[in-house]
């Protein structure tokens, strides 16, 4: 996927927990196998080039598209699947298998998981007695500093995850022109319980424009979220400083 990939797993059985984490890290592979749009032999790849059927890919694939569908519903077309013309699911992806490696590793028995998946972060647990997990906010405006740090107190699960321009440029694109968004955003990290929607959220929410962004994350229910502009103004949706700390 073009990423790094990092677990910090606690608790649990060893042997346990060591088998669900080299299984996770299969998985991932095997996702970016299955995945990448940047492989002519992957499923999807092919999938677009007509050379097979969904029925005919692994079953996962199918998962993500109907996944992929709901999401650009909600999100009224502001999250789109496609890409130049082409089929390219890779929005939803990454957070899909981040939050999909979190879960196999706390069903085997961790008592606490954190996976990060190229900033975006799917938290299971507790990583310790009285002590909740917590995610910087890296600040576009300022290298090396964070906007805020989120915190899963009080949660079983939480999920944070950024889209902005700051680590890859302008590389959102807009579905209504096929370019790369002109907001007058710089950031945008959501908060939720799922790092799958999270993801898929952040990243129609940049496209947008903080304005309308802002209006429709306050609406979906269990989110909150930090927009950053390039004037250096922070808005944040009603519920967030409860989850900061």
């Amino acid at each position: 996927m073009g990423t790094v990939f990092s677990f910090d797993v606690r608790g649990g059985e060893p042997a346990a927990v060591q088998a669900a984490l080299e299984e996770a890290v299969a998985q991932l592979h095997r996702v970016n196998e299955v995945f990448s749009t940047y492989r002519e032999d992957s499923q999807i790849s092919r999938l677009a080039r007509g050379e097979l059927t969904v029925a005919e890919c692994d079953p996962e694939v199918a998962e993500v598209l109907d996944l992929c569908a709901e999401a650009e519903r909600l999100s009224e077309g502001w999250f789109s699947t496609t890409y130049e013309g082409q089929l390219d699911p890779t929005g939803l992806v990454k957070g899909w298998s981040t939050e999909r490696a979190a879960r196999h590793l706390a069903a085997a028995g961790a008592s606490g998981v954190s996976v990060n998946g190229g900033g975006d972060v799917q938290l299971c647990g507790v990583p310790g007695p009285q002590r909740p997990w917590r995610v910087g906010v890296a600040d576009p405006l300022r290298p090396g500093s964070l906007a805020a740090v989120v915190s899963a107190a009080g949660v079983d699960e939480l999920a944070v995850a950024t889209s902005g321009t700051a680590e890859r440029g302008a590389h959102i694109v807009d579905p209504r022109t096929g370019k790369s968004a002109v907001t007058d955003l710089v950031a945008v990290t959501v908060v939720g319980p799922h790092l799958t929607w999270a993801d898929a959220w952040a990243t129609a929410a940049f496209a947008m424009g903080s304005r309308q962004a802002l209006d429709w994350l306050e609406s979906l229910p269990d989110v909150e979220a930090l927009l950053i502009t390039a004037g250096d103004e922070v808005r944040c949706t009603g519920g967030l400083a409860q989850r900061l700390g």
